[in-house]
C-alpha cells in the first residue's frame, strides 16, 4: 500500500553548496522518485558557494529576507528574491546566492525535480571571480 510520509528535520545541515538547509522530501528521506524539497535558512550575511544542479531544474519561493542571486557562466547576471516571489533556475546554470541583510536571516523553500538532492550539486568555483562579493558589499552599504 502507498502511504503518505511526513518529515520533520530536527535541525539544519550544511548543503554541499554551503548554506544551512532543513532537508525535507527526497529519495533518502521518504523514497521520493522525482522531487526534493527543502527549507533554506541563510544566516545574516550568509552566502552559498557558486554551483549548478546537473541536469535538474530548481524552483524557489522566498519566505523572508532578501537574497541576491548571481547567475551565468561568470555570475554576470543578477536578480533579487524577496518575500512572496518565486524563482526558476534552469538546469546546469551556475549561480550563487547572498543574504543581503547582515542582521536578519533569509528563508526560502526550494524544490527540484531531483530526488537525490545533493548528488547532482556541482561546485563551479571557475564561475566565481570574486566580483559578486564586491557587488554585494556595495548593495549592503
Amino acid at each position: 500500500m502507498t502511504q503518505i510520509r511526513m518529515v520533520a528535520p530536527p535541525d539544519t545541515e550544511i548543503a554541499r553548496q554551503g548554506m544551512p538547509q532543513f532537508f525535507g522530501v527526497s529519495e533518502a528521506s521518504v523514497g521520493a522518485g522525482g522531487i526534493s524539497m527543502n527549507l533554506t535558512v541563510f544566516p545574516p550575511g550568509g552566502s552559498s558557494k557558486a554551483h549548478l544542479h546537473r541536469e535538474f531544474e530548481t524552483a524557489i519561493y522566498a519566505i523572508s529576507g532578501r537574497v541576491q542571486l548571481f547567475y551565468g557562466d561568470r555570475l554576470e547576471h543578477t536578480c533579487t528574491l524577496e518575500p512572496g516571489t518565486f524563482c526558476f533556475i534552469p538546469a546546469d546554470l551556475p549561480h550563487k546566492a547572498y543574504n543581503l541583510s547582515t542582521t536578519e536571516q533569509a528563508v526560502s523553500v526550494t524544490a527540484r525535480n531531483d530526488p537525490r538532492e545533493q548528488e547532482n550539486v556541482v561546485l563551479t568555483p571557475e564561475a566565481d571571480d570574486g566580483s559578486p562579493d564586491e557587488r554585494v558589499s556595495s548593495l549592503r552599504a
